[in-house]
């Protein structure tokens, strides 16, 4: 399975990792030198999560905390884009599902 966010996109991307020596001017030094180059990896905070689909059912989705953070969850749910709340999936009984339901009116 790769390194994706399933809502954002967001993937593993590269960089550089530069390694330096000295003392900055403005501390009075005579400036920094950089001594290597190497390649490095950045990779995306990626959380599974359970979310409450508005026709009733959860699903597990690999999303990055960026998503969970701004609370807007954009997915593909019967061939149509939709936009909802990110509420986590109530675990037990139906009736935490119902009330959930009732909250975030879909």
């Amino acid at each position: 399975m790769s390194r994706v966010c399933q809502v954002s996109g967001k993937k593993t991307s590269f960089g550089n990792h530069k390694t330096e020596r000295g003392k900055a001017k403005y501390l009075g030094g005579v400036g920094k030198k950089t001594t290597g180059i190497s390649r490095r990896t950045f990779k995306p905070n990626l959380q599974w999560i359970r979310v409450w689909l508005p026709n009733g059912t959860t699903t597990k989705v690999r999303v990055a905390t960026s998503v969970i953070r701004s609370g807007q969850l954009t997915l593909e749910v019967d061939g149509k884009v939709q936009t909802f709340p990110l509420i986590k999936a109530a675990k037990g009984s139906a009736e935490a599902r119902k009330n959930l339901k009732n909250l975030y009116p879909i």
